[in-house]
């Protein structure tokens, strides 16, 4: 059975703020440049900028608060000219699910940019185990990169989303299953970890590709791993690409998170077919990518993630193909079998022929998980993520607007 939860606010220290038609600007998932830049524009002086950037990283990203009037170390009369302008919203809910097996799927409306015809919507997942909770966040809505495997892929590229949109997802997440300070349990509380924190990993593995996103994506993470915020290890943070050969050193470099690489093939040929960004960067410039890959080491690995097709991928042959492409590299292989979604051209590997072909690598002295599929029944498993979202050319916005009753338009 899945559970579609009611999105009213779960049990926090205060409720989520929803985001309404031109609702004021959201302080919430802003860096401490970006703070600084929006208190300036009030009129608060400068010698107090750092103090104040620094009480509100403390009460939006240490205690998670929705309202103004709770920051009871500011004055009175600056809280009411910080509510004047500015909001602390996140995304709106559209639904909220909950699978069997504790996995949480958001579908997400943001706020309208530029000449956008509707608001665009994305998905985020929370996925719990007993000792770790892991937030997969998206950075794209839709994606550019048509993998054949993945359900995202069949989703126009939209735009991409802002830093604040990236780190609202977290936001908005640690208010649903009550991981802030004082917090009581979700509406739901079935299957949380036994972590003082709930959400302790973060994986860029939502839709889109996040290296096509990279200064947006990295200003996020930055405040992510804020140690007077939210506070989450770059160990403990990791972006998954398909490829993107001339950014994956720069992201090593500037941004220094754990890697993974969504490989999926053995030979060009095929992962031509699975992975067209193959065509731009084949396997041996992205595997040398690797190799560079700033801090790599035994104790910095990259993960290489292989999807299993059956009759596709997984013959014993591309295991050890496999083992003998990623010789010297430290990493580990996650073996990930294949996600089912609405017309999709390819089924899942038999689990005997997984356990074998994970026995394979594992003789190599890779360690090979083979990824539980989790979320499977509300479409939130790897692969399956895609929201409604489409990007509309000038001329079909015009007919869109045109077809809306008076009134309306201004309410989407």
């Amino acid at each position: 059975m899945v559970l579609i939860v009611d999105p009213s606010p779960a049990t926090a220290p205060a409720p989520a703020a929803a985001a309404l038609p031109h609702a004021k600007p959201s302080l919430a998932g802003l860096s401490r440049d970006a703070l600084r830049a929006a208190l300036t524009r009030i009129g608060v002086p400068e010698g107090q900028l750092r103090m104040r950037v620094n009480q509100l990283i403390s009460w939006i990203y240490v205690r998670g608060t929705t309202d103004f009037d709770a920051m009871t170390d500011v004055s009175k009369e600056l809280r009411t000219t910080f509510a004047a302008h500015y909001g602390l919203t996140r995304p709106e809910i559209v639904t909220e699910q909950v699978s069997v097996d504790g996995t949480r799927k958001w579908l997400l409306r943001l706020a309208k940019q530029g000449d956008e015809a509707k608001a665009p919507e994305i998905e985020t997942v929370y996925i719990p185990e007993a000792d770790r909770g892991t937030l997969c966040i998206s950075s794209q809505v839709g994606c550019t990169l048509n993998c054949t495997f993945c359900h995202t892929g069949t989703q126009r590229l939209v735009r991409n989303l802002t830093a604040q949109e990236i780190v609202a997802q977290i936001l908005l997440a640690r208010d649903r299953i009550g991981d802030w300070p004082g917090a009581g349990s979700p509406q739901d509380g079935r299957l949380l970890p036994e972590t003082e924190r709930k959400i302790t990993n973060i994986v860029l593995m939502g839709m889109g590709e996040p290296l096509y996103n990279f200064d947006n994506v990295k200003e996020a993470m930055e405040v992510a791993a804020d140690g007077e915020g939210l506070s989450v290890s770059k160990r403990r943070i990791t972006l998954s690409t398909s490829g993107i050969v001339p950014e994956i050193g720069r992201w090593g470099a500037e941004a220094g998170t754990m890697l993974a690489i969504s490989l999926h093939a053995t030979y060009d040929g095929l992962r031509d077919v699975l992975v067209p960004i193959n065509r731009k960067y084949p396997i041996a410039a992205l595997l040398e990518a690797c190799r560079n890959y700033p801090g790599l080491s035994n104790a910095k690995r990259i993960t290489f993630e292989y999807v299993m097709l059956n009759g596709v991928n997984d013959s014993l042959a591309e295991a050890r193909a496999l083992v003998r492409l990623l010789a010297g590299i430290p990493a580990k292989i996650n073996l990930i079998p294949f996600n089912p979604w609405p017309g999709a051209p390819y089924e899942c590997s038999d689990w005997a022929q997984i356990e074998r072909f994970a026995e394979v690598v594992n003789r190599a002295g890779y360690a090979s998980p083979v990824r539980t599929p989790r979320g499977r029944d509300i479409q939130a498993a790897c692969g399956q993520l895609r929201s409604a979202s489409v990007k509309l050319k000038a001329s079909e916005r015009s007919r869109a607007a045109a077809a809306e009753p008076a009134g309306e338009a201004e309410a989407k």
